[in-house]
C-alpha cells in the first residue's frame, strides 16, 4: 500500500482554509545547511565587481635615496632643486604621494566555485528548510500565531494592486507580529557604509513566491522587509539570506504546485 502523502491547507485572502493539496516531495529532503551556505557564498562572490590599483600609482617619479651621511631618513627623494618638490620624499609607502604597500589587485581570483549538482541540491535544501519550524524560528521570524508551515495562499494574492490590501492579507494569516518585528528593527549602520547609500539596516521579512505578476510587485515593494519573486527566479540568496536557512516564505497556490517539477532521488 502506497504511503499517504501529507496534506497542506490553502488559505484564502480572508485567512480561512479554502482547500487542501498534497505536500510536494521536495519538502521531504533533509536540509543540507553546509551546501546552502556554499551556494550563497558562491553567488555573492560572483556579484562582486573586481577592483584594484594602477600598478604605476605612486611610482611615476625619479626619486632616489641619498643614502647615509646626510642626517636625514634614507627614504627615496625627488631629484632637482627648488621648493616645493625637490628633496621631498616619494615612491616609498607611508610618504605623501607614495605608493600603497600592498594594494588590492584586480587580477585576484575572488570567485567561489560550486558544482552544478551541489548548487541544485542546495536550492532544494533551502526550499525544504522553509517548512522546518525550528529553522524558521531560529532565523528570528515571529510565527507564534501561524499554525502550520509552509504558508500557501490563493492565487488572488498575485492580483492585488494596493499596499493596504497586501498588509490586510498578512494580518489575517497571522503575520502582524512579524511585520512589526521588521518595522521596528531599523538601525543605523556603523562605518563608511552610511555615506555609500546603505545608511540603514533592516531585518528580512517574509518572501512571497508567485507564479505570475498581476500587480503584487508594486503592491508589496513598500512593505518593510517583504520581497516578491517568481518561482522561476528562486535562489538560495533569497531563501537563506546571509547563509542562514529557514526564511519565512508565503507561496501562492500556482507557485506551490510548480514545486512538483523538482525530482527527489
Amino acid at each position: 500500500m502506497a504511503n499517504q502523502k501529507e496534506k497542506i491547507n490553502i488559505l484564502g485572502l480572508d485567512g480561512k482554509e479554502k482547500e487542501s493539496i498534497d505536500l510536494p516531495d521536495v519538502f521531504s529532503i533533509t536540509p543540507r545547511l553546509d551546501l546552502i551556505e556554499r551556494a550563497v557564498i558562491s553567488t555573492e562572490a560572483a556579484q562582486k565587481q573586481p577592483q584594484g590599483r594602477n600598478p604605476l600609482a605612486g611610482k611615476r617619479n625619479t626619486a632616489l635615496s641619498w643614502g647615509t651621511g646626510f642626517a636625514s631618513a634614507r627614504v627615496p627623494r625627488l631629484r632637482g632643486s627648488g621648493y616645493p618638490g625637490a628633496r621631498s620624499a616619494a615612491f616609498a609607502p607611508g610618504v605623501v604621494g607614495g605608493r600603497v604597500a600592498h594594494p588590492p589587485r584586480a587580477e585576484k581570483v575572488t570567485i567561489k566555485r560550486i558544482n552544478r549538482k551541489e548548487k541544485q541540491l542546495a536550492l532544494l535544501s533551502a526550499i525544504s528548510a522553509t517548512e522546518k519550524r525550528n529553522l524558521v524560528q531560529k532565523r528570528g521570524h515571529a510565527i507564534e500565531k501561524i499554525s502550520s508551515l509552509p504558508i500557501v495562499i490563493d492565487d488572488k494574492l498575485q492580483t492585488l494592486k494596493k499596499t493596504s490590501q497586501v498588509i490586510d492579507v498578512f494580518e489575517k494569516i497571522g503575520l502582524i507580529d512579524e511585520m512589526a518585528r521588521v518595522k521596528n528593527s531599523v538601525t543605523i549602520r556603523a562605518g563608511k557604509g552610511k555615506r555609500r547609500g546603505r545608511k540603514y539596516k533592516r531585518r528580512r521579512g517574509p518572501l512571497v513566491v508567485i507564479k505570475e505578476n498581476f500587480g503584487i510587485y508594486k503592491a508589496a515593494r513598500n512593505i518593510p522587509g517583504v520581497e516578491v519573486v517568481k518561482i522561476d527566479n528562486l535562489n538560495c540568496n533569497l531563501l537563506a539570506p546571509g547563509t542562514h536557512s529557514g526564511r519565512l516564505v508565503i507561496w501562492t497556490q500556482s507557485a506551490f504546485k510548480s514545486l512538483n517539477k523538482y525530482e527527489v532521488n
